[in-house]
């Protein structure tokens, strides 16, 4: 009933609301979260004094105040996701340059998606079953909890968007191996094991980083894209794709992981302010008994 009550009678009527209410809701927010509540403040500025050492305490007091408003923005901008037209991602996501995917779609090409929890990951995503041409497919973690589960998928799908429960991507990848698709991973998330990944160095720091996109993309021979979802203005996104690799099994081991992962450190440098600085991103140590994948 709980969950009825908070979908039904707050969730849906903030996601309904007119975008300069919506966006009015996210400055309270914002004071609500970063003033009085501090959500996770301690975890943000660590983040931020590891990751630009060579900044002022000044500077990164900035960098965690712009922060925390664009934040407040993906908060409520993934409520929107519940009752968003297409009308209005179409008009609130642009793709820069979507050309690129398609022409391998003409082609009969598959390609392997890289992207992170940059810009507005959700409506990136949302968007891609419109403007693109070849079958999208998403990870999503199943919740606990059925109703919420049911609701999500619905919301993050509704454009055309397949998802699949992370331990269905094999065989789902498997399946359209004939089919032209265009399977998305999401790159900077923390490995749940620290001798089972990539060690690199990434925001000056030893970071373990996940090898599926760049595993996948070496068994099927697929090329490798990342893509950018860059801020434009408050409520407004452009979406645009890096080649990575067109031939993965040319690539030396790790080496297309590296390369991904740099173009978000690129991204986050020039503006720090849009990267999910929250998320506890170096809880784990380099293990002693970690080998250097081979491929």
């Amino acid at each position: 009933m709980l969950n009825y009550i908070l979908y039904y009678l707050i969730i849906i009527p903030i996601s309904l609301l007119p975008y300069p209410l919506l966006y009015l809701f996210s400055d309270f927010l914002y004071l609500f979260i970063y003033y009085i509540l501090g959500y996770r403040k301690k975890v943000v500025i660590s983040n931020l004094k590891n990751s630009f050492p060579k900044k002022s305490l000044e500077e990164l007091k900035l960098i965690e105040k712009k922060f925390y408003s664009h934040f407040c923005d993906i908060i409520v901008e993934t409520l929107k996701t519940f009752t968003i037209s297409e009308k209005d991602i179409r008009k609130r996501c642009n793709y820069k340059n979507a050309e690129m995917l398609n022409e391998y779609y003409k082609k009969g090409q598959s390609v392997i998606g890289v992207t992170a929890h940059y810009g507005n990951w959700e409506w990136g995503a949302l968007s891609m079953g419109i403007f693109l041409k070849p079958k999208t497919m998403g990870i999503f973690q199943k919740l606990k909890s059925n109703f919420w589960d049911k609701k999500l998928r619905a919301s993050r799908s509704k454009f055309g968007l397949t998802l699949i429960p992370t331990d269905k991507v094999k065989p789902w990848l498997n399946e359209n191996k004939n089919n032209v698709v265009f399977p998305g991973f999401v790159g900077d998330q923390s490995p749940f094991k620290a001798n089972r990944c990539h060690w690199m160095t990434f925001l000056n720091q030893e970071t373990p980083v996940f090898l599926g996109a760049e595993k996948y993309a070496r068994e099927f021979n697929w090329p490798l894209i990342y893509a950018i979802v860059r801020k434009v203005k408050r409520g407004y996104y452009e979406i645009e794709f890096k080649l990575v690799t067109e031939n993965p099994r040319e690539e030396t081991p790790s080496s297309i992981t590296e390369k991904h992962v740099k173009i978000l450190e690129e991204s986050i440098i020039e503006n720090p302010e849009y990267w999910l600085w929250t998320h506890r991103r170096w809880k784990y140590s380099k293990p002693d008994d970690y080998k250097p994948y081979q491929g």
